[in-house]
């Protein structure tokens, strides 16, 4: 009986930890069948597919976290994984959609790629396995869905109906691409999934935000992806340069010094000069026990000769 009970646990517990490899697998799935559809012309497809490969990503560290199942070998396959469904298939979607394959339009996509695949080995290093409140540089599936989801974008009346669709975008996106690939590798700060709750301000914009994502990606996916990930691609560069010249800027006047303060300084450099010279003599010491050939004086043989 208690052999069967075992046996049960032991597969219960198998089951466990092959789920969050799983998901792994399906957004694998998702991003091979991106390309296919790609290579076919269905871009809206591919868009779609890069989305769906998104929320397997978001899923398998979750289904890890909470059931206690994360290992290292998960936490290596998810990365091959995005470098295929984040760099490779989003890639190729611009490509087959937008590049110009007769020339070398091709080096934007093996820039970005390689970018991808640094920014995901970086990740495993310093950032695997580690509850986050932030992200090292642009995580890999915030830049893969910003390309993938600009054809979706590009097929909306918001773009085609306003002065938004008479932008240079066969320009615009190479760009882009450069852009994304760089912030990949980049040191700029991105912030985590925000949390939900209303006792902190932090947490109810968290809740706002979550909000907006979800009824924007319910109602009006085609409008809201590609220019929510611009906007958080922009919000991150944009924080982390405001940081920046906050903490270079000039702090001020100088603060008013009491006496109480310039008898404190006086005496720990009066107490510092004394340290000082006490080395000072010591050393001159040392230096005159020791002879030639750092011998002492009194070992070493006679000469004849006065120094």
């Amino acid at each position: 009986m208690r052999d069967d009970q075992g046996r049960g646990q032991r597969r219960v517990r198998r089951a466990v930890v092959v789920l969050p490899n799983g998901f792994t697998l399906i957004n694998l799935f998702f991003g091979i069948f991106a390309i296919v559809a790609a290579s076919r012309g269905e871009f809206s497809t591919a868009g779609l597919y890069i989305v769906f490969g998104g929320i397997a990503d978001a899923l398998d560290g979750r289904v890890a976290r909470a059931t206690g199942s994360g290992s290292r070998f998960g936490s290596e396959l998810d990365s091959l994984v995005d470098a295929i469904s984040f760099g490779l298939a989003p890639a190729l979607i611009m490509y087959f959609a937008v590049l110009n394959r007769e020339g070398w339009d091709w080096l934007f996509v093996f820039l970005y790629v390689a970018c991808a695949v640094i920014r995901l080995a970086r990740f495993n290093v310093e950032q695997a396995g580690r509850d986050k409140k932030y992200f090292h540089g642009l995580p890999s599936p915030a830049a893969g869905l910003t390309l993938a989801t600009y054809y979706w974008f590009s097929q909306t009346d918001l773009y085609t109906q306003t002065m938004i669709g008479d932008l240079p975008w066969d320009m615009v996106l190479r760009y882009l691409m450069l852009m994304l690939a760089f912030l990949m590798i980049s040191n700029v700060s991105y912030p985590a999934v925000p949390t939900v709750g209303y006792r902190k301000p932090s947490e109810i914009i968290g809740s706002l935000v979550v909000a907006s994502t979800f009824f924007g990606v319910l109602f009006l996916p085609k409008e809201f992806f590609f220019p929510a990930a611009i906007l958080y691609v922009l919000y991150g560069l944009v924080k982390t340069v405001v940081y920046g010249l906050i903490d270079r800027r000039p702090s001020g006047d100088d603060p008013v010094i009491s006496d109480d303060d310039e008898d404190l300084e006086e005496t720990s450099t009066r107490e510092l000069m004394e340290a000082e010279e006490v080395a000072s003599q010591r050393k001159r010491r040392r230096r005159r026990r020791q002879g030639r050939g750092g011998v002492p004086q009194n070992q070493r043989p006679f000469s004849g000769d006065p120094e």
